[in-house]
């Protein structure tokens, strides 16, 4: 693994890392992929582009959003 994680690196720079998608997402391939790092945090990458930049998140960070999604919180993004 690079030796420095970071926001918007490339996830081709984080070889060894298992990247997985929701059963929810679409036929299309237009997902969101999210990987476990060996550090805890928790990386995205957009699935048809694997090779482009990953987002880092803290449990943390990650536990928030899942929380508002699960409340609705961003319900009114989909209007």
């Amino acid at each position: 693994m690079a030796s420095t994680v970071h926001n918007g690196m490339s996830a081709a720079d984080l070889p060894g890392v298992t990247w997985r998608k929701s059963a929810r997402s679409g036929a299309l391939g237009n997902c969101v992929e999210v990987a476990a790092l060996g550090s805890g945090d928790i990386a995205m990458r957009n699935s048809r582009f694997p090779e482009g930049p990953a987002l880092v998140y803290t449990r943390a960070e990650i536990a928030a959003f899942v929380a508002g999604a699960r409340d609705g919180e961003f319900d009114d993004l989909l209007h």
